[in-house]
């Protein structure tokens, strides 16, 4: 976050993260949270069970609690988004966590309110360690999670946003899923918060509920108080405090384009994403919950390009049942229906695992037991999701996905693991869909090079690029220090991507890519010139990148994609294609050349 001091006459602005796109102006309401100090106090011997039910009972209060909200909210807002909130309500569930605060109120003889406090830190640390963005705010979660308990210990009434004023914008240090969830857009403007970033709940319901928003602006709250007037730009992050009359009147102004863009956009909803000379891109979804379908349904999803399945696994005691995989999978495949789903087998291992299996600590997790290796040393974990999914494909059209691998005989150990699952569920006697395709991400550099071999044994390939930019160039790219060094157009990255559609065409299999390069309007006609069949990507980029898309020409693309074979340099090859793509597209790419244009 930084600050800057006169914008066209602004007292001050302030930029965070921009996660949800559009544009509020309005008043603020501060919603402040009561900070619970809990002190710790000694449980005589024989009323320890008594505080442990007490701590039990708060639990299944809480869990009727969301229980509740959901039903609310799926009347309020449609069927669509029943699930909106089972990943809190699977966190109540977590073994782990109260086993965690029963083993502290026994062995310490503590109060219940005392060892949740405990058991939480612990595994908000725990979370906030992890070098995976989308892991690392969980933490988030469990926060609120436990605050619910806290306050259902204490005899408080729930927090609600639900005496939020209409037509405000809600400053807050951190907002919860649930509270988003409250905030309907015809009653929150926009919401901006000193804490959050891109794949925190909260910031996947704020795009899923379409409500402006910007996360991790650190100090917005002890900047502005309520009544106070606010400008939020949920695309670039950026929120103005008390504007002038001419920063209001321009940001009016783009709001009212912003908003005839987004309806001029939706119309290409269920039209197909084809180029003026008749040549067909597929665009689908890259999606974590299942609360993000409605979403990305709504704004044209030819279907699931990436399922992560690694939320089920997360902070838990126990491992997941294959009859809990084949719900979650099955109530996918149905949501989906027809449209088909890809489901990424776990990519979990290294920091990215917590359970009861025993992990060693790794020097660098990025390079370690991580996904299919991990799968396949843990092949109990890995047959029963793999279970779970085959019995889910009776029900719609999915795909199975295996991460990270980077030689022929992961590939071939994998598969032979799924045949063996197969077996099994015959001599069960249980359905499941026997021409179901089999998938491998390339995300190494050695996959790539190897790309030929592998095509022979896979149904389709899908090239994950923030990890293969990440391995090919060397790169941390959660590392602030070397970050501009993380180019999706450097000369040796697009020779990878080019060998591997060359090696899949000429055996026959198509080649999605899902990495954040998939959604990323600017290199849209680069990636039709190398030959990618289908792009999936996040639900706000599919309509821009549709619309790429149907005014471009398959020609200009292959041009555009030899073109930049003449160039060295990431850097050159950059300004070459943001150049092209302003000249075709003046109204649509910003000057960055990064997003589509919102003005």
């Amino acid at each position: 976050m930084k600050s800057e001091n006169g914008i066209s006459g602004v007292r001050r602005a302030l930029v965070g993260i921009g996660v949800s796109p559009g544009i509020a102006i309005g008043p603020v309401f501060c919603l402040e949270k009561k900070d619970v100090k809990v002190r710790r106090f000694l449980v005589p011997p024989e009323k320890v069970k008594d505080e442990i039910r007490r701590f039990r009972k708060a639990v299944a209060a809480s869990a009727t609690q969301l229980r509740k909200l959901n039903r609310k909210l799926a009347r309020r807002m449609g069927g669509d988004h029943a699930y909106i909130l089972d990943a809190h309500i699977m966190l109540l569930r977590d073994r782990m966590l109260t086993d965690e605060v029963v083993r502290l109120i026994r062995r310490e003889q503590a109060n219940a309110e005392w060892a949740l406090k405990q058991a939480i830190d612990s595994f908000k640390s725990a979370f906030s360690g992890m070098e995976d963005p989308y892991l690392r705010e969980r933490a988030a979660d469990v926060e609120d999670i436990g605050s619910r308990i806290l306050r259902n210990l204490l005899g408080e009434t729930e927090e609600s946003v639900a005496g939020v004023p209409p037509g405000v914008i809600v400053v807050a240090r951190d907002l919860s899923p649930t509270e988003t969830a409250q905030m309907f857009r015809q009653q929150v403007l926009g919401f901006a918060t000193d804490v959050g970033g891109k794949t925190s709940h909260t910031a996947i319901m704020a795009r899923s509920l379409e409500i402006p928003a910007s996360v991790g602006l650190e100090t917005v709250t002890r900047s502005v108080e309520t009544g106070d007037a606010m400008i939020i730009d949920g695309t670039t992050g950026e929120v103005f405090l008390n504007p002038d009359d001419e920063t209001v009147a321009r940001y009016t102004e783009m709001r009212r384009r912003y908003q005839r863009y987004e309806v001029e956009l939706l119309k290409l909803k269920d039209l197909p994403a084809e180029t003026l000379d008749g040549y067909r891109m597929n665009l689908e979804a890259n999606i974590e919950l299942q609360e993000e379908i409605p979403s990305v349904l709504d704004h044209g999803a030819e279907g699931i390009g990436l399922y992560r399945t690694e939320f089920i696994y997360l902070n838990r005691g126990d491992m997941p049942s294959e009859e809990e995989h084949f719900l979650i999978c099955r109530r996918l495949a149905e949501a989906v229906n027809p449209r088909p789903a890809t489901i990424r087998t776990f990519d979990l291992g290294g920091d990215k695992f917590l359970s009861q299996v025993p992990m060693a600590e790794e020097m660098n997790p990025a390079l370690g037991l991580r996904a299919i290796r991990f799968c396949l040393r843990e092949s109990g974990i890995f047959k029963t999701q793999l279970a779970g999914i085959l019995r889910a494909s009776a029900y719609g059209k999915l795909r199975i996905m295996f991460p990270l691998i980077s030689e022929l005989t992961e590939l071939r150990q994998a598969k032979e693991m799924l045949e063996e699952v197969k077996a099994d569920l015959d001599r069960r006697g249980l359905a499941f869909d026997r021409k179901i395709q089999v998938g491998a991400m390339i995300e190494t550099p050695s996959a790539a090079l190897v790309a030929d071999y592998l095509a022979d044994e896979v149904d389709f390939f899908s090239i994950g690029t923030n990890d293969l930019i990440q391995y090919a160039l060397a790169i941390d790219r959660v590392n602030e220090h070397v970050a501009y060094l993380y180019r999706p157009v450097h000369p040796a990255v697009l020779r990878l991507i080019k060998g591997v559609v060359t090696a899949a065409h000429e055996r026959g299999i198509p080649v999605s890519m899902c990495g954040e390069m998939a959604g990323e309007p600017m290199y849209t006609l680069v990636l039709m010139g190398l030959g990618i069949d289908s792009l999936s990507m996040n639900a706000i980029a599919l309509p821009r990148v549709k619309k790429i898309v149907r005014a471009s020409r398959l020609e200009d693309a292959r041009e555009m994609a030899a073109a930049i074979e003449e160039f060295r340099t990431a850097y050159d090859i950059e300004e070459f294609v943001k150049k092209q793509m302003r000249e075709k597209f003046p109204d649509d790419i910003t000057e960055d050349g990064r997003q589509v244009c919102l003005i």
